[in-house]
């Protein structure tokens, strides 16, 4: 099956790096033009020179809600329109239950949760307009069992995003389609910061794969779900983990 974005223009935040970067580089690849959007914009601007002319680079501060409206804002100006948006952006730090405290809690609620919430608010209002459009959020399994008592809150954020997907797939339908891509446990730049290697040891143990996720294991579900092929899959959740958790 020859998936192809051309003639679509894709928002993808945290991009610079990671999962979002692999999603960007593959939608490039596609045929789509990426808009990388990240908090550091010269790792970003790095991204998109090596995509060449099919990328651009925005910044974004997905904790501040004018930002992800400027963004929408900023991308609509540069490229006229936004087809496909990816809220990929979040932070995973390792805090123990006992240790979360106010600030922590309300920094990874912003990030993780409200910047998804008001990009989709923002690119969906657009979309609606154009009646087209595709929404695809980065969740985690985390988000389904709770994760573990070290990234609780993290979990809790990503089970919101379960939710948020719904309610927006019911907003755009009829015009558009609003995913999650629920990402198993995985060797990523956001699981890089993680001080003992031995947690992800002990996660690779519990996969039936026997192996930790990459980020091209999720890019390619994005562009699926960015394409035609996926328009008749709407408020629904793609599991990619390696069968740690089949449901």
């Amino acid at each position: 099956m020859d998936i192809r974005l051309d003639g679509k223009t894709a928002v993808i935040t945290g991009a610079a790096r990671g999962i979002g970067h692999e999603i960007a580089r593959q939608m490039a690849a596609s045929g789509a033009r990426v808009i990388i959007a990240d908090i550091n914009l010269q790792a970003a601007q790095a991204a998109a020179a090596a995509m060449g002319s099919n990328a651009l680079a925005l910044h974004v501060d997905v904790a501040d809600v004018a930002s992800c409206q400027q963004l929408t804002a900023s991308a609509i100006s540069e490229a006229g329109q936004v087809d496909i948006l990816v809220n990929n952006a979040a932070i995973c730090p390792i805090v123990p239950i006992d240790a979360v405290d106010q600030a922590f809690f309300d920094t990874l609620i912003a990030i993780n949760l409200r910047g998804p919430y008001f990009l989709s608010q923002a690119a969906a209002r657009h979309m609606r307009q154009h009646q087209t459009g595709r929404i695809i959020n980065i969740s985690s399994v985390g988000g389904k069992t709770g994760g573990t008592a070290q990234i609780s809150v993290y979990a809790a954020t990503k089970a919101a995003l379960f939710s948020v997907t719904k309610s927006f797939a019911k907003y755009l339908a009829p015009y558009g389609t609003v995913n999650t891509i629920a990402p198993g446990p995985s060797n990523t730049d956001l699981t890089a910061d993680w001080n003992d290697p031995a947690i992800l040891e002990t996660m690779r143990q519990t996969v039936p794969l026997e192996r930790l996720g990459m980020p091209q294991d999720y890019a390619g579900a994005a562009v699926f779900l960015a394409s035609d092929h996926a328009g008749y899959i709407t408020g629904a959740t793609l599991d990619v983990n390696g069968g740690i958790r089949m449901d």
